[in-house]
């Protein structure tokens, strides 16, 4: 029987593409444990700067569906986790394929390295989309072939780029993407648009970037508060992109504590920060259009009057990956 190693390594990208973002300053990735042929043991993804890593999650999910009450479903720390799967493993994994969006980090940091934890548990194979560019983390492959586990490398590639893109850029130099709310014929305005599934995600965002930015009309209209509250998170620093500095300082958005406003129309200041989100409607993407990486494009299932697209304005952008956050369509597009 053929195995189907793209059809594995996708189920690894979705799920990393999940968390997309939410991972900064680390990279989203994915990972799934399958034993024998065909048999899907987990599909987990990295969640969480800090926490464990994908590998981890996976590994310790697999080993849970055969000793579903096993200890270890008690622990969540990373080194407590390697710990136990190497003195409990008793040769669980050595029929199994490991299939990782990026290839095992080689080093410990505030976790322990995920390819020493395989060189370990000696599964029967090792496929990677993507080798880790990251020079403190890399050579992960080199580990585990060192140990005489068969590693391929490759497996959607371009698929991985995309998804390891953010964090490729992020390091090196500045970030940006431009989120954007709209009903299916592209109305943009007239109140909430998105699902509660959907707000819950984007504040989500918030509470991850470096730095939010707003058009000053959108801030004198709409008198928004820019806040994390519905994950109960860090709010964000807030640039108003405007030529006008009067504002009324007395809205919510002036008003939440802990949190640097700015007001503003030089863009460079843009690349002060790592991670920049930037929310706003057509005029403000007409700015920015040339600075920005990605759109992340969140489309509910409705239609109604309102705002639509008033100029001409020419973008290249490819859709590189789209799923739904409740009933809204979730589209992530990147600059061509």
């Amino acid at each position: 029987m053929k195995i189907n190693d793209k059809f594995f390594m996708k189920l690894a990208i979705d799920e990393a593409w999940k968390y997309q973002f939410l991972t900064y300053p680390n990279p989203a990735v994915g990972c799934v444990v399958v034993k024998g042929d065909s048999e899907i043991l987990s599909i987990e993804a990295h969640k969480e700067a800090g926490k464990p890593h994908a590998e981890v999650n996976a590994l310790k999910e697999a080993f849970l569906k055969y000793h579903p009450n096993d200890v270890l479903k008690t622990y969540s720390d990373s080194f407590q986790i390697h710990d136990y799967l190497i003195r409990n493993h008793n040769g669980f994994f050595n029929d199994c394929r490991v299939y990782v969006t990026l290839e095992p980090c080689n080093h410990t940091g505030k976790t322990p390295s995920c390819a020493n934890l395989l060189k370990e548990l000696k599964p029967k194979k090792v496929i990677i989309a993507h080798k880790d560019l990251n020079e403190q983390a890399k050579d992960g492959q080199k580990t585990l072939e060192a140990a005489s586990i068969e590693c391929e490398v490759g497996c959607m590639q371009k698929e991985a780029y995309n998804l390891l893109y953010p964090f490729l850029k992020w390091n090196s130099s500045t970030f940006i993407f431009y989120k954007m709310a709209q009903t299916l014929n592209g109305t943009i305005d007239g109140g909430k648009i998105s699902s509660n599934h959907a707000l819950a995600y984007v504040h989500a965002l918030r509470d991850r970037v470096d730095l939010l930015v707003i058009g000053g009309n959108t801030v004198r209209v709409d008198k928004p508060i820019l806040d994390a509250r519905h994950v109960i998170g860090r709010p964000p620093n807030v640039m108003i992109y405007s030529k006008r500095k009067i504002f009324d300082k007395n809205i919510p958005l002036f008003k939440v504590p802990n949190r640097e406003v700015t007001i503003s129309n030089d863009l460079f200041k843009l690349l002060d920060n790592k991670f920049v989100m930037v929310e706003g409607g057509y005029n403000l993407l007409e700015k920015l259009k040339e600075k920005i990486d990605f759109i992340v494009l969140l489309v509910t299932p409705k239609m109604r009057a309102g705002l639509n697209i008033e100029n001409e304005m020419e973008m290249d952008f490819e859709i590189i990956h789209e799923n739904f956050i409740g009933k809204d369509k979730l589209m992530y597009l990147k600059r061509k």
